[in-house]
């Protein structure tokens, strides 16, 4: 399959690296010190998976690709938005998309159950312009298990997990998903297909909403935040209505607000994604992750107010590292 990655940094390079050592066709899209350096030294990968040295084809200019198999996405969300219009050289007829940003994708409510089927959310998906650019038909959901840095231009550092977990919109078990998971599987990452990958999404986001924005406006880690009584109960009260949205959704997230703490002081003094943007004065990936949740909120007569509040302080801060 011929492969191209849309924002070459820590996850998405790292996925290419794998790809690319083992035999798959793939091209990175990259910009700046870290593509010079891919190009002149190729990609280092090492950390917990090992180390290794890859030479994928980089480039800073999507036009120069044309209709790639699978286009996978692993910009934050914010920054695809700016870059969709240059992309779609890439996507042809047979083209599959795959959607690893954090937090409600711009595709959550396509063939979705019930009600909600089609709604659209300003705040992931402004004037529908995304699903423009991403037909969702051609959209397969990925959620991300992998922790990993750009240590130095060129160099990726492996800190923990290999899992990324693919589905359809429709939970149907496709051939494009059985493609794409045995080219991961193959490579030496873990790729299972979930016959509901909203269940995945919100998973993930029960801890996501509560901790990336707590660290980013205090640069507290996830164990500094968890041993605080106060912020320990605020992340609750967050992981909480997001609960209860999930819920009014239909999805029932099987881990509780207890449990996403425990987990959390295990893990330690990491710094979330958010922390480690703020350090990098770089805007933040806010309205994915919270600006979407309070929308919904707000649409399915939920009340949010911890949520509401912690969005409109992380909304500021984004605003004012993006002056910067």
């Amino acid at each position: 399959m011929q492969i191209a990655v849309v924002g070459a940094g820590a996850i998405g390079g790292f996925i290419g690296a794998m790809l690319s050592k083992s035999g798959e066709d793939v091209t990175l899209i990259a910009r700046g010190a870290h593509l010079r350096a891919m190009s002149e030294r190729g990609l280092k990968i090492h950390g917990s998976i090992g180390e290794f040295v890859t030479h994928p084809k980089v480039t800073d200019d999507p036009a120069s690709i044309k209709n790639v198999d699978v286009l996978i996405l692993t910009l934050k969300a914010h920054s695809l938005s700016a870059i969709a219009p240059s992309l779609s050289s890439l996507i042809g007829p047979s083209t599959s998309i795959v959607s690893a940003q954090n937090g409600i994708p711009w595709w959550y409510f396509y063939r979705h159950e019930g009600n909600f089927d089609g709604l659209q959310l300003e705040a992931v998906d402004p004037g529908g312009t995304m699903s423009s650019y991403f037909p969702p038909e051609k959209t397969i959901g990925c959620v991300i298990y992998c922790s990993t840095i750009v240590s130095e231009p060129g160099v990726i550092e492996h800190l923990e997990g290999t899992r990324f977990a693919i589905g359809e919109p429709d939970g149907s078990r496709s051939d494009r998903c059985h493609n794409i998971a045995q080219a991961f599987i193959r490579s030496g990452l873990r790729c299972p297909i979930r016959s509901n990958i909203r269940r995945d999404i919100w998973v993930k986001l029960m801890g996501s909403v509560a901790f990336n924005p707590i660290s980013a406006l205090t640069r507290a880690t996830l164990e500094e935040i968890v041993e605080c009584p106060e912020t320990c109960e605020l992340s609750a009260q967050i992981m909480n209505e997001a609960n209860a949205l999930a819920t009014r959704l239909g999805i029932e997230v099987a881990i509780t607000s207890e449990q996403r703490l425990v987990g959390a002081q295990k893990v330690g003094h990491h710094k979330t994604s958010m922390l480690q943007d703020v350090e990098a004065v770089r805007p933040l990936e806010w309205e994915s992750i919270v600006g979407a949740l309070v929308e919904l909120g707000t649409k399915l007569n939920v009340p949010m107010p911890q949520t509401k509040a912690i969005a409109a302080c992380t909304k500021l801060l984004s605003q004012s590292l993006g002056r910067h």
